[in-house]
């Protein structure tokens, strides 16, 4: 009879010193399961934050390009957005993985197209350009000179500051204020294409790596990344193009990292945004 009291006593012993340590446990998987969908929430957070970087991007290049063109007929809106996927990776930090739109791909795979058959710009200038020069009349002449320096690729290269031109009487300067030089002409300041024209895709790429450097830093959460781990972004021009257009042998991965630490830092306020942009490595592949 005694053993058997003994044996019972013994069992609600070891169940009484076993409930803590179950206890201990429940709460243990309860706090990591927590952590665990808080980080899910905030890197969920950062993906919007960084999707709306790089459209972002995109509206500030189409209106330089609408600006430049003088015609927004010719930069229809993008149909697609980007598309944003984080990732925590254990010993090394988060990661991001960009889509980003093509910069109207069909519509700059077009202009391209057009020149290579003799059918761009720079040959419906020429063309006209003959036309006009048979006709001997100067004021279609200085009419065409304005059109190319405004609208000419070719004359890109070729300005490198505002050109004056010689313009008929009545015309004004920027400003509205008639200026004659003479009895029949005046100068007028031309302001030169923008840049862009020249490479719209390279304009764009850059537009968007600085928008993502900035969201990168602007993001107010932290990401709970230590101070020897990374925060990294590559971003990629997805491979969606026109069924007849050529594979895109000018896509590229641009990766960019900062170290928590220096993240960290200059949360803190001991790097100032500069400082902290000269921090991250960026990378084309």
């Amino acid at each position: 009879m005694k053993g058997i009291v003994s044996v019972i006593v013994s069992g609600l012993l070891v169940g009484t010193m076993g409930a803590p340590a179950v206890a201990q446990t429940s709460a243990a998987a309860r706090a990591a399961a927590d952590q665990q969908r808080q980080s899910r929430y905030q890197i969920s957070q950062m993906e919007r934050m960084l999707e709306g970087a790089v459209e972002h991007g995109l509206t500030v290049v189409h209106e330089k390009l609408q600006a430049a063109m003088k015609a927004q007929t010719f930069i229809p809106e993008n149909p697609e957005n980007a598309h944003v996927r984080g990732f925590r990776l254990e010993g090394y930090g988060v990661f991001f993985d960009i889509e980003v739109p093509a910069l109207q791909g069909s519509l700059i795979w077009s202009l391209k197209t057009l020149d290579q058959n003799d059918l761009g710009l720079a040959s419906a200038l020429n063309a006209i350009r003959q036309h006009v020069d048979s006709l001997k009349d100067p004021n279609l002449e200085q009419a065409l000179k304005r059109i190319e320096l405004q609208v000419s690729p070719a004359t890109l290269a070729s300005i490198t500051s505002p050109p004056l031109l010689p313009a008929p009487t009545g015309a004004r300067k920027a400003t509205g204020a008639p200026a004659t030089v003479g009895d029949k002409t005046e100068m007028v300041v031309i302001d030169p294409p923008d840049p862009i024209l020249a490479d719209p895709e390279e304009g764009y790429r850059s537009e968007v790596k600085n928008q993502i450097m900035d969201a990168m830093l602007d993001y107010p959460v932290p990401l709970g990344i230590r101070p020897d781990e990374w925060l990294a972004v590559a971003a990629r021009r997805h491979d969606d193009r026109p069924l007849i257009a050529p594979a895109d042998s000018d896509a590229r991965t641009v990766v960019i990292r900062i170290q928590g630490g220096d993240l960290t830092a200059f949360r803190a306020g001991q790097l100032t945004k500069a400082e902290a942009l000269k921090k991250m490595i960026v990378q084309m592949f």
